[in-house]
Formats: C-alpha cells, sequence, structure tokens
C-alpha cells in the first residue's frame, strides 16, 4: 500500500545486504511499528535475537506479519548456525515470542519442512527462498481476501443508497441513508498488520481504490492504541476517509444507525469459526448483533487452527501491566522544542492492572468469515465448503 504517495511493504530483504555468498551478511528490514504514527523508522533485523525482539516487543504485529517476520528470523539464525541444533534453537526461541497467534507457529513448521532435506550449507538459500515465498503468499492471500469482501461493501452501498431513495420519494430522510457505506474496524488489520494488503481492511482498501465512497470508523484500541496509532496512520496514508472514536462509541454509532457493517481481524479461528481477536472485539460483535449490523471477519487461511474446536482452548496472552497503567505520545511542539516521545502513568501507583491481549467471539455471532478462497459461514461446515482438503484429513 501507499506511504507519502509510494508503495511500501511492513517487511523485506534489505538492499544492500541480500546474501552474497557471506555466512552471517544478510539484513531484514521492518517499519518499527512502535514509533507509528509519529515517525516512520526503519529498523534492521540482523541476528536471530533481534527478530524475536521484534515480534515480542511489538515493533511487528498482526497474525501474518509475526509469521513473515518468524520465517525470516530463521534464516537470520541459519546464517549463525546451520546445524540442526541451530535450527531447532531458533524454532523454540521464536515459538515463545507470542502465543496466540497461529500464523507464527504455521510459519515456523513451514520453515522446519523446507529446510529439513537440507544440508546445512544449503540451508541459509533455502531459508531465505522459504521465507521470500511464505512473504509473497501473504500479499496474494490478503489481495484475494480484498477480492472476496469487496462485493459485501458493494452490496452494502447499493442498499444504503437504496434506502435513499425511498426516503426521498416519500418526502422524508431515513436514518443512515448517507451517500456513503460507514464501516467499524478494531484494533489494526491492515497492511500493517500483513505484508502488504492487510485482512480486515483489504476489502476498504479495494472498494476505495474503485471510487465507493466508503467511511472508516476507527476505535482506538486500548490499550495499545493500535486503532488511533496505526489503522488512522495507514488509512490517512492511503487518502481512505476515516474517524478515529474512542473504544466503547462503536456501540452508540450501531444504534443511530451510523455503521453499516463491522469488519475485523482475527489472530486465531477454530475450525468451528470461533475468532480470537484484540481485546474488545466481542464487546462490538455482541453491540452488532443487538443492532442488526452485520459483523464480518477477515483472515488468511494460515490464521484457521484446525485442531481447535472451542474458542474457549485458544491461549490468550496476558502483557504487562505497564500497557494498561501507562500510555505513549507525542508532546506538541512549542517555539523552539522539539516534539518529543512521552509516556506518562495514568493510574494510581497501588492500582493493580491486567492485560489480557485478546478475547474470543464465539462463531454465533459472525455474519460470515472472508477467506482467500471466498466467503462462508463461521462454522465447520462453512470452512469445510472452501477447504475441502481439510475433510479429508478429517480437519486436522
Amino acid at each position: 500500500m501507499n506511504v507519502a504517495g509510494r508503495p511500501m511493504r511492513t517487511i523485506w530483504l534489505a538492499a544492500d545486504r541480500r546474501p552474497g555468498g557471506v555466512r552471517g551478511g544478510v539484513i531484514v528490514e521492518i517499519i518499527d511499528q512502535t514509533r507509528l504514527p509519529h515517525e516512520l523508522v526503519i529498523a534492521r533485523l540482523a541476528r536471530l535475537d533481534d527478530a524475536a525482539r521484534a515480534i515480542r516487543d511489538m515493533q511487528v504485529r498482526g497474525a501474518p506479519l509475526i509469521g513473515a517476520t518468524a520465517a525470516y528470523g530463521m534464516a537470520l539464525a541459519i546464517a549463525e548456525d546451520p546445524s540442526d541444533d541451530g535450527v531447532e534453537r531458533a524454532a523454540t526461541a521464536l515459538a515463545a515470542t507470542r502465543p496466540t497467534a497461529v500464523n507464527l507457529a504455521w510459519a515456523l513448521g513451514e520453515m522446519r519442512r523446507a529446510l529439513a532435506g537440507s544440508a546445512p550449507e544449503q540451508r541459509l538459500a533455502v531459508g531465505l527462498a522459504r521465507a521470500g515465498a511464505i512473504a509473497e503468499e501473504d500479499v496474494a492471500i490478503n489481495r484475494a481476501i480484498g477480492d472476496n469482501g469487496l462485493p459485501l461493501i458493494e452490496a452494502a452501498f447499493r442498499a444504503k443508497a437504496g434506502r435513499a431513495k425511498a426516503g426521498r420519494a416519500k418526502g422524508g430522510h431515513a436514518k443512515g441513508t448517507s451517500n456513503r457505506v460507514d464501516i467499524l474496524t478494531h484494533c489494526n488489520a491492515g497492511w500493517l498488520a500483513t505484508v502488504d494488503w492487510g485482512t480486515a481492511l483489504a476489502p476498504l482498501y479495494r472498494a476505495h481504490d474503485q471510487g465507493i465512497p466508503i467511511h472508516v470508523w476507527v476505535d482506538e484500541t486500548r490499550p495499545r492504541n493500535q486503532g488511533a496509532s496505526l489503522t488512522a496512520w495507514e488509512l490517512g496514508q492511503h487518502g481512505v476517509p476515516h474517524t478515529v472514536i474512542a473504544d466503547n462509541a462503536g456501540g452508540h454509532l450501531m444504534q443511530h444507525g451510523e455503521v453499516d457493517l463491522c469488519i475485523v481481524g482475527t489472530d486465531r479461528t477454530t475450525c468451528t469459526g470461533d475468532v480470537a481477536n484484540k481485546i474488545g472485539t466481542y464487546l462490538k460483535a455482541l453491540a452488532a448483533q443487538d443492532n442488526g449490523v452485520p459483523f464480518y471477519v477477515a483472515l488468511p487461511s494460515p490464521t484457521i487452527d484446525w485442531s481447535i474446536e472451542d474458542g474457549a482452548q485458544i491461549p490468550i496472552e496476558r502483557r504487562d501491566a505497564r500497557e494498561v497503567t501507562h500510555i505513549a505520545g507525542w508532546t506538541e511542539a512549542k517555539g523552539t522544542e522539539k516534539a518529543m516521545r512521552v509516556e506518562v502513568r495514568l493510574t494510581p501507583t497501588d492500582s493493580r492492572a491486567a492485560n489480557f491481549a485478546f478475547d474470543v467471539t464465539p462463531a454465533r455471532l459472525v455474519t460470515a468469515l472472508i477467506t482467500e478462497r471466498g466467503v462462508c459461514p463461521a462454522s465447520r461446515e462453512g470452512l469445510l465448503s472452501l477447504f475441502p482438503e481439510r475433510r479429508q484429513r478429517g480437519a486436522a
């Protein structure tokens, strides 16, 4: 997608340090998302520890991008130690960084399989090739999610135009009949959460690029504010109209007909259609059901955990309480003083805080799942209709 008018991805091999036959010469570059929206900083990953820290500290985040970063992290580890033990140590270290996003384990499994039949001296080239393929596959998958989700937005626009026409014919103005499609999203499931395009935002970008008038309600998504900082930034860079709202405003907007549909992402989806996403997603789904607003979940197939049937089985990451008790932002520039990043405490010093990173939205609250293969009901049969090869394997 676009940054300041030019295409950009979230992760890539550094042009000046691509492999040239010298072990240890590989550098991977990423957008450091902890510095957005106020600074666009490119971080360089040279070692396994750099990749693990980037995932753990959320310099990269979003299930698909975590998977791609882990794949490149394996390649960086091989540059240091291409032995069997080195490969296993790298996989173990990376697997421990973020427990909820299933793409992490999927990508590590893909890398292990690719490396299994190669000699140590071949593994750097093999690892880089597979990591690069995982990144390219993610781009293609997300573009397809955009294509498959686009008709849902087109249908919403036609329906809204029809209601507006009917209202004018009666000499009035029906609630929720503006000349745009209003879409509510949660957290960041745009291109910053993937290699490119995004999951939940891919249909929005496709609609915007095709000239459909859309407007996005971006809730801030406490405690890390990925909506206010990341989603708002990337939508603004691409020219998509949007408004940042407090997390608790979504239900109010739905009650007043200001939301035509919700689209969110997911970090892990069970084979029965339950979805784990950023904390607060469940509350949005409840409000959507109460107000008759379609609630869609966009997901790439590597996010489906075919081994889990019940969302209660999904491990929920608990992060540092400091993300709740403190908040980071930028001061306003005054006179000769430059703007600077500061962190301040929000809570009393003696108050405890809990930081649940995700919640689970049951399939019954999900209108449909949007995948790279099409749109389906949030159910086992719905998923198997798009991925019949899993039926042959017993969905294991």
